[in-house]
């Protein structure tokens, strides 16, 4: 690894990466690995991915392309190495006992490893020889010969200083036709032991093996058989090893020494019974597999090494041994076959595969051979220390626990709750999560704290139609969501606070500035034109609409903020005085807002609304509906930054203002229909409206992949309409389902998006 790339990877610590957003998490990357900003980009739009035209020409009768989590592995120290490691794996628990496991490592120095040299064996059968002992001195005699023909056929990989090392020669007798009984037949088989430095090797040895069978026969007089690599690679090994102090072992209600030996006892039982030894491997090949598919090694070939190499003995053991050294620490030891490669093979066409390398810091072969050393060893240590303490079974119990709170779309103040209940109760499923919900939320209403500030809340909203169209004067047909934010204001006396706990936002609200930003910023703007700047106060928010995602969240945070501060100090606002205010607060956040966020916020209703334009006043009229209107809403998990898209439609609008404000002509035509089509309950026309719709903003190219995947989705199981809502450029699209919102919603989850259904009625 060249000092750039070390330093480049220099911070494999990172607290609560977990707790992050994903782009959260691939932003704290940045300054901590080799990846480029072309890679930080495809990985944050879901880009990096192998290519079905490039999967194509890799195996046969392709149809797709197979998806996996890629996750990363931190804390890693390896031989005074910052890692971060990348890991392709769907089960869960491996990346966090990883790095759990290389946490602990790195109090006392972390992993050290040794690396033989990267030899691959060749093998060449020989039958029909007629003295077999005299052929096998005879071909040892002229190995000098058969290495040379060998290295000729490479040239270029000698250069590298690799090639062709040695020949060994081995007499077997092996009974004809697999029958134990029978007769037994000679054959000799000659190892041609490769270097093959950065490359894994395979094409290389093959062709030597086929290169020098001719040679090999005019040597032995005999007839050359099979000539193929062995997957045995024994002469390409890694060691790596642990020291762990015993009082680093300690957890709660385990001693140190308890811990220590509860592993050594575990890992003894491993080096005796095959049973046990072959889940304890497995283990091992959990982490191990893991980076060598995220690395584009051949993790088959890996696992058959690995398991041929922990029978070497004549019974199958425990590739790794724990023990107390002479100061009382464990130690951790592991040795296995690890023949990989850093160049060729699907590194060249998988981009997955080269951003992996990348993430590592581009190491040799001999450092990557270390390292994924080193994680089969923090895996095994992972594993062991779950079984001599509060078992496997608890800790993928949590986690399940968590993946299905997640599911049930608990809010984030029952979480961590709701997960204990799951696990007490048994019953680890959404219907229960549901349950422990609606208890608790029937549990707070019920005991109010009576010295509190009663709360003041405004809903977000789902734009069914017209966006973007409606920043130049057009209308937009808005309906409220079930989603609100609430505020309260305490008396303080020291200054204006803004707590935000579900954001992790306290900060104290300095004077107005010329060009206020942030939330606090743009609340300090707010308490001047409220007369309230000189006013000591801590201003709370409880946001359960998302951020930045298309839903009104910014417009629902302004309204409920300035209705808890016109209750606090009795300011008397009116609605339209509220809304005048947060419009305000929308354009110091959006630049160019429309105004319908605020008023779907403020007056909860479903609206058709038109913004102010060539002197004419913004207006909007409630809309009755005659039929309630089931939705779906699916979310990215991608930030939509309205501020950003509504500026590069302004942009293209000012290139050709005429086709634009066609397009944005026909949005209308088409809200004004639905306008008609919710007061008629005409919900299939509303749904093709609703498409039509769609197709107009993607001509705004304000789309995503994700987002057309949702609306895909969300058609193919039963939507008659599915549109993307809100500023686009991630965020969320909206799905009328007049026939259920079930399959839609299962859909949607299913394929890894969060949703939320409703009714606005």
């Amino acid at each position: 690894m060249t000092a750039d790339n070390a330093s480049a990877n220099s911070g494999s610590r990172i607290p609560n990466f977990f707790k992050l957003s994903v782009g959260a998490r691939i932003e704290a990357l940045r300054d901590r690995t080799a990846l480029t900003e072309e890679d930080l980009a495809a990985l944050d739009a879901g880009s990096h991915t192998l290519k079905l035209h490039v999967a194509d020409k890799m195996i046969e009768n392709v149809v797709g392309v197979f998806g996996l989590p890629m996750g990363v592995g931190l804390n890693f120290l390896v031989d005074g190495r910052e890692v971060i490691v990348p890991l392709s794996v769907e089960e869960p628990s491996i990346v966090a006992g990883l790095s759990g496991a290389a946490r602990t490592a790195r109090l006392s120095g972390g992993y050290r490893t040794e690396v033989t040299d990267p030899v691959l064996i060749g093998q060449v059968q020989v039958v029909n020889v007629a003295d077999v002992p005299r052929a096998r001195e005879t071909l040892l005699e002229r190995k000098q010969d058969v290495l040379n023909l060998a290295n000729s056929l490479h040239p270029k990989m000698v250069a590298r200083g690799g090639g062709a090392r040695d020949v060994e020669v081995f007499h077997h007798r092996a009974p004809e036709g697999g029958d134990p009984e029978g007769e037994e037949r000679d054959m000799l088989v000659v190892h041609l032991l490769v270097d093959t430095r950065e490359a894994m090797g395979a094409n290389i040895v093959n062709g030597m093996c086929e290169g020098v069978a001719s040679l090999v026969e005019a040597i032995t007089g005999g007839r050359v058989f099979l000539r193929i690599l062995s997957n045995l690679t024994d002469r390409a090994l890694v060691r790596a090893r642990v020291r762990i102090p015993v009082q680093n072992l300690a957890m709660k209600d385990y001693a140190g020494t308890a811990v220590r030996d509860g592993i050594i006892l575990a890992n003894d039982l491993a080096l005796v019974d095959p049973y046990r030894a072959t889940t304890h491997n497995k283990g091992i090949m959990n982490g191990v597999d893991a980076i060598a598919i995220a690395t584009g090694n051949d993790f088959r070939a890996i696992e058959a090494a690995a398991h041929a190499y922990a029978a070497r003995s004549g019974q199958y053991r425990a590739l790794t041994r724990w023990f107390a050294n002479a100061d009382g620490d464990l130690e951790g030891h592991i040795e296995m076959p690890m023949k990989v490669g850093t160049v060729g093979g699907s590194l060249e066409t998988n981009p997955t595969v080269r951003l992996s390398h990348r993430l590592l810091g581009n190491p040799n072969a001999a450092e990557l051979a270390g390292v994924i050393g080193a994680v089969g060893l923090a895996q095994n240590y992972a594993a062991l220390r779950s079984l001599a303490t509060a078992g496997i079974q608890q800790n993928h119990m949590t986690l399940h626990a968590r993946s299905v709170a997640s599911a049930a779309g608990v809010p984030e103040e029952y979480f961590d709750e709701v997960v204990d209940g799951l696990i007490e109760s048994g019953e680890i499923k959404v219907w229960k999560a549901e349950e422990i919900v609606r208890r608790l939320t029937r549990e707070t209403a019920e005991a109010p704290d009576e010295d509190a500030e009663p709360r003041s809340s405004a809903c977000g909203k789902v734009i069914l139609l017209g966006e973007h169209a409606v920043v130049y004067g057009r209308s937009a047909l808005a309906a409220p969501i079930p989603l609100a934010v609430e505020s309260r204001v305490v008396d303080t006396v020291d200054g204006v606070h803004l707590l935000i706990p579900r954001w992790g936002v306290e900060q104290r609200v300095a004077p107005v500035r010329e060009h206020p930003t942030g939330a606090a910023g743009i609340l300090a703007v707010l308490l001047e034109r409220l007369d309230l700047g000189n006013r000591s106060m801590t201003i709370e928010v409880f946001p359960n609409v998302p951020r930045a995602v298309g839903l009104g969240g910014s417009a629902a945070l302004a309204v409920s903020v300035i209705r808890a501060l016109d209750r606090h100090f009795a300011l008397d606002l009116n609605d339209q005085e509220i809304n005048d205010f947060a419009l305000e607060c929308e354009r110091a956040a959006h630049g160019t807002p429309s105004g319908v966020d605020n008023t779907v916020a403020t007056f909860g209703t479903t609206v058709l609304f038109r913004a102010a334009s060539n002197g004419r006043d913004a207006s909007f009229a409630g809309i009755e509906l005659k039929r309630p209107l089931p939705l779906v809403i699916g979310m990215t998990g991608k930030e939509s930054l309205t501020a950003k898209t509504v500026a590069g439609v302004a942009q293209a609008r000012r290139r050709n203002a005429s086709r634009y404000d066609g397009i944005f002509d026909q949005i209308e035509m088409l809200t004004n229909a639905g306008a008609d089509a919710v007061r008629d309950g005409a919900l299939s026309e509303l749904g093709e409206l609703m498409n039509l719709c769609h197709g107009f903003l993607n001509a705004l190219q304000i789309s995503t992949r994700e987002l057309e995947e949702l609306v895909e989705i969300s058609r193919r199981h039963g939507a008659v309409g599915a549109k993307l809502t809100g500023g686009g450029g991630g965020g969320s699209m909206v799905a009328l389902c007049p026939d259920g919102t079930d399959s839609v919603l299962a859909g949607i989850k299913n394929a890894g998006y969060d949703a939320l259904a409703f009714e606005v009625s």
